[in-house]
């Protein structure tokens, strides 16, 4: 019996480690950054059309300083419990969506903060939860989309946000959806890093204008 019990124990040590390892290789590579020359031509705002993702989304009400945090914790400890979803260098970079308008005070904003996984995934992993936490596995839907690249910190983008804003229009396109980014190179789990270096996709889904 106690020969069983060491070898459980062995098991789980080992399972413990290679979950770290898998951990802390993707942050590795999250604090290095990603590498820009695949995103050059996102410096200039751009339209294009992107495929429909599954995706792993804890949603969570409040100032994204504090209810971020939690949730991105809850998100990335239930990603590397997956067996399929990719890690270390081909890990997918986390994204978030704001289904209210970016002028809201920050106490009453709904953050969905998802991961992109494998569409074959059809059921989440054991976990727990506070209350205010909310899982689901859901598609998010895209099509046509505008994109930006930002560089720095995330209470400084709305200049960014505005001219991806005005070349939408010009283009002939309004915003369809929700506010959405996607964090190329940003805090970790144990670092905030220098926000000036902070790597972030600005997305919106958009239509053409119906003409009058």
């Amino acid at each position: 019996m106690k020969r069983v019990t060491k070898i459980i124990i062995g098991v789980v040590a080992a399972l413990v480690v290679v979950v770290a390892a898998f951990i802390a290789l993707s942050i590795y590579f999250m604090m290095r950054g990603p590498d820009l020359t695949r995103y050059e031509s996102l410096k200039d705002p751009k339209i294009s059309t992107a495929q429909n993702q599954k995706m792993i989304v804890v949603a969570a009400k409040g100032d994204p300083n504090v209810a971020g945090e939690k949730a991105f914790g809850l998100l990335f400890r239930m990603y590397f419990k997956m067996k399929d979803t990719p890690k270390g260098p081909n890990q997918p970079a986390p994204r978030a969506r704001w289904p209210v308008a970016l002028d809201t005070p920050k106490t009453e904003w709904v953050g969905l903060y998802a991961m992109p996984v494998p569409e074959t995934t059809t059921e989440l992993p054991q976990y727990e939860a506070a209350p205010e936490l909310k899982v689901s596995l859901t598609t998010w839907e895209y099509g046509e989309v505008a994109e930006i690249l930002y560089f720095g910190p995330y209470d400084k983008e709305q200049p960014t946000v505005t001219r991806l804003m005005e070349f939408i229009k010009a283009q002939g396109y309004e915003t369809i959806g929700a506010h959405e980014e996607e964090y190329l190179k940003g805090p970790t789990m144990f670092s905030k890093g220098d926000p000036e270096k902070y790597v972030t996709i600005i997305r919106y889904r958009v239509k053409k204008t119906e003409q009058t």
